[in-house]
């Protein structure tokens, strides 16, 4: 009777470990979980990134012309009226890096 019931008894246990190792809520599930959450959290944190560079330009284009009229001379080509604009064809110019919160 004895042997039976270590039987069964070890038997259980056996089970008891397969779903903790293998089954729904496992370890596996549970590693699986930890890397999507390490995704999520390094995706969140370009987001933040991005966030406040896009604040810090909201606030520089509230608060500084400069800002604005840098934005609008290389978004769309404006020239104040005390400029001379000169285009001058077939050269290709790489684009100056602005130093401000862009």
């Amino acid at each position: 009777m004895l042997k039976w019931l270590a039987i069964v008894l070890i038997g259980l246990f056996a089970l008891l470990q397969y779903s903790l190792w293998f089954g729904e809520g496992g370890l596996r599930e549970l590693a699986h979980i930890r890397a999507r959450a390490d995704a999520l959290a390094a995706e969140n944190a370009a987001s933040r990134a991005n966030n406040q560079r896009l604040a810090a330009e909201v606030v520089d284009l509230k608060n500084g012309l400069d800002a604005i009229e840098e934005r609008a001379r290389s978004d769309i080509g404006m020239v104040r009226e005390d400029e001379q604009f000169f285009w001058v064809p077939d050269v290709d110019v790489p684009e100056a890096s602005s130093g401000g919160a862009r």
